[in-house]
């Protein structure tokens, strides 16, 4: 099929998805937000008629102590709970047959999803391989493979970043073939999602600053997809608001309590959005650095933001020139095509002023056409991007990001 041809059919899909998808309306998980909110979280798993739970998270945080206030609250209820802290930064499905093991051994009902992006992709699938034993993680990738409603999951974020707690979506990687894949599933989002900035003060500044971009990231592809609309706007603005005007100051100083819990909203915001209007290359070239290489999801995201954004520019100048406007960046009366261009330039120095490369130092020029050519399946029919990259346009852009 040649490239014109091509377009034609991935455009028919994408407006034909952006009138259906709306119709499935997306649940929202019930919040609770604000410092010493995780105190709540006994209660409302005694709520949900949970007795024992599976503990997601990794040995980072169970090292650092991090979990020791939710293991006293839990006790003091009489709510039994069981660990599995082996979750890997790119999640594995080894990783998710592991904690399901534990899970099943100590008869688990339900799941905390304690973390950032990898403790609640792995807790989502573990739920779901619990709930649906005969079928393999793989076996769920794509759209609408979860059969049955997976147990309880109360997802407790510790970075502002993925927005995973609200979301339809969990990323794996194969060990097999170091790619990752997406399981998407409206029976994914969790019920129940605390969002508690103390868990956050302690982050060190490379963490902020990488999930905070990567908050920004589904934000900003959220609001220039095909698939968005009025709703999934009023998220994206509201996240890129204050990612923009406040990030870099928590990065700085990581001990200011209200601007980390403005933080952790936005990364919910941001959440909604994407979750509904969906994503787009970033992240697709993203996952397939992690998968290959291992690289931090959200930092190759921040690396690859600007790249993509300049590459869709010609298809996006009005709306990010309106974000411009709401970040305060530019006045309203300048020209579009400045106020975009401004937009990018203030991504490029927030990377800069955190320390954020422009290259991705694990990238080989050898790799270069199969990432590409996995990065464009991924995104072909699944993410209505705004401008559609051929195979020589995604080469193209993965040079620009050899070190």
């Amino acid at each position: 099929m040649n490239w014109t041809l091509k377009k034609a059919a991935l455009r028919t899909v994408h407006y034909t998805t952006k009138v259906i998808y709306p119709i499935l309306k997306t649940p929202e998980p019930e919040l609770y937000t604000g410092a010493g909110s995780l105190g709540q979280l006994p209660e409302l798993i005694k709520n949900q008629g949970v007795e024992r739970v599976l503990i997601v998270t990794d040995k980072g945080l169970t090292s650092i102590g991090l979990l020791d206030g939710l293991y006293s609250a839990l006790e003091s209820d009489d709510i039994h709970y069981s660990i599995f802290d082996g979750v890997q930064p790119n999640p594995s499905i080894q990783n998710i047959e592991e904690g399901l093991k534990v899970y099943q051994e100590n008869n688990c009902d339900g799941i905390i999803a304690f973390g950032g992006g990898s403790p609640m992709d792995c807790a989502k699938i573990i739920g779901a391989r619990a709930s649906n034993p005969k079928k393999p993680a793989l076996k769920m990738r794509g759209k609408f493979r979860v059969w049955h409603r997976p147990p309880p999951m109360f997802a407790v974020p510790t970075t502002a970043g993925t927005g995973s707690e609200t979301t339809v979506a969990a990323v794996i990687t194969n060990p097999e073939n170091h790619e990752k894949f997406v399981v998407v599933d409206l029976k994914l989002v969790p019920p129940i999602a605390v969002l508690d900035p103390e868990l956050m003060v302690g982050l060190p500044p490379h963490i902020t600053s990488t999930t905070g971009m990567d908050a920004l990231t589904h934000a900003v592809e959220a609001y220039i997809s095909i698939h968005a609309r009025k709703s999934t706007n009023t998220d994206a603005e509201k996240a890129v608001k204050i990612i923009m005007t406040t990030l870099e100051d928590v990065y700085k100083d990581g001990s200011d309590m209200e601007k980390r819990n403005q933080l952790a909203i936005a990364s919910y915001h941001a959440g909604l959005a994407f979750t509904r209007a969906y994503v787009g290359y970033v992240h697709a070239i993203a996952h397939n650095f992690g998968g290959l290489y291992g690289v931090p999801h959200g930092l190759a995201n921040a690396i690859i933001l600007p790249y993509v954004l300049e590459f869709s520019l010609p298809n996006i100048e009005s709306r990010l020139a309106k974000l411009a406007v709401i970040s305060g960046i530019g006045p309203e009366g300048d020209p579009a095509p400045t106020l975009a261009r401004k937009f990018i330039e203030r991504i490029k120095d927030m990377n800069r002023n955190m320390d954020i490369p422009t290259q991705v130092k694990e990238l080989q020029e050898k790799d270069i056409p199969l990432i590409s050519k996995r990065a464009l399946s991924e995104a072909s029919l699944d993410y209505p991007v705004p401008r559609l990259m051929s195979k020589e346009d995604c080469e193209n852009l993965l040079r620009k990001l050899l070190p």
